[in-house]
């Protein structure tokens, strides 16, 4: 009888095992199959995204493999595997030298002084292009802030080197001619930091409206004319309608430019710095540049890269919780 029991309560248990299979098995299949719909009915979505995505796995997530670099004697002859492991040797080096200091000096200060001066400029003139109501003259205003993104920072450099060269520039012609004595503005270093961040806001500050725009569009227009109804004038439904309405897109973008607080564009230092500046100019896109490249200290190079990213990501995820505690969405 105990026996006739057993057998019964193992077939219950069997079958509730491959119940219990066949319900998961069904799930998985339901998943896929949804996936598949999906798929289906996205797909020119993923193919348009495709290119994207191949283009951070391959220069974004293949390349940090790499990253054992900052602890390897690294060697070409001997190659990535065979090369000597050196531990943490590199990063003392770099966080002992005399160069460090200076280095995150210059980088910090033209990043913040971006923050400060180039970042608000975008949110401005989308502010004010927004209140443009003659269709025509808005499109040719935006065609025109737009056109010197597309120009490289060789152009822009030749350009201030036309304007504000010591000896044949546009501006110290006119000031000599008025009898003044020519200004060195590419040449004196109290100048360019401030030289670099105006460079900044001509050629990219146009393109920056481009997002602050479509922002603005998802506004309710409701809520404009409830405030012309009730009486607020055009500043009032600015601070009260506008920019709340687009301060998420404020706050996201800002978390994400802190992320590069050690990127400060390594073609526009490195093509207007000079010996009279280079004490004030060179940062950690040009100092990885000269010891990476010129001097092969390649396993040197990739601990400064570390040590960039590293900052980017704790910035960005302390910024993002700052964002969430006082009540903003954030990044994530």
């Amino acid at each position: 009888m105990s026996q006739s029991n057993d057998e019964l309560a193992n077939t219950c248990l069997s079958l509730t095992h491959d119940g219990e299979r066949g319900k998961r098995e069904e799930e998985k299949e339901s998943k896929w199959h949804r996936a598949k719909t999906i798929f289906a009915r996205e797909k020119y979505l993923y193919i348009l995204a495709l290119p994207g995505l191949l283009f951070f796995l391959i220069f974004k997530y293949f390349p940090i493999w790499g990253l054992a670099l900052a602890f390897k004697n690294y060697s070409p002859y001997l190659g990535f595997w065979k090369s000597e492991w050196v531990g943490f040797k590199y990063f003392v080096e770099f966080f002992t030298n005399p160069d460090f200091l200076l280095l995150f000096r210059n980088t910090m200060a033209i990043s913040l002084l971006n923050i400060m001066f180039f970042f608000p400029i975008p949110i401005v003139l989308a502010l004010l292009i927004n209140e443009v109501r003659n269709m025509k003259f808005k499109k040719t205003i935006q065609t025109i802030i737009y056109l010197p993104h597309f120009l490289s920072w060789v152009i822009i450099a030749g350009i201030c080197f036309i304007i504000l060269g010591q000896s044949d520039g546009v501006i110290n012609k006119i000031i000599v001619e008025l009898g003044g004595q020519p200004i060195g503005f590419l040449t004196e270093p109290n100048y360019f930091w401030g030289l670099l961040t105006a460079q900044s806001i001509w050629k990219e500050a146009g393109w920056g409206t481009i997002i602050f725009l479509a922002a603005l569009s998802g506004i309710n227009q409701d809520l404009y004319e409830a405030a012309q109804i009730d009486g607020a004038n055009r500043w009032q439904q600015t601070l009260n309608i506008t920019l709340p309405g687009i301060k998420s897109t404020i706050v996201v973008l800002l978390i994400l430019r802190l992320g590069q607080v050690m990127e400060v564009g390594f073609e526009q230092v490195y093509l207007m710095m000079s010996s009279p500046v280079s004490h004030v100019g060179d940062v950690f896109d040009t100092y990885v540049y000269r010891t990476g490249i010129q001097n092969g200290r390649f396993s040197y190079a990739t601990v400064v890269g570390i040590f960039k990213s590293v900052v980017g990501l704790v910035l960005v995820v302390s910024a993002n919780r700052l964002a969430k505690k006082f009540g903003e969405e954030g990044l994530y």
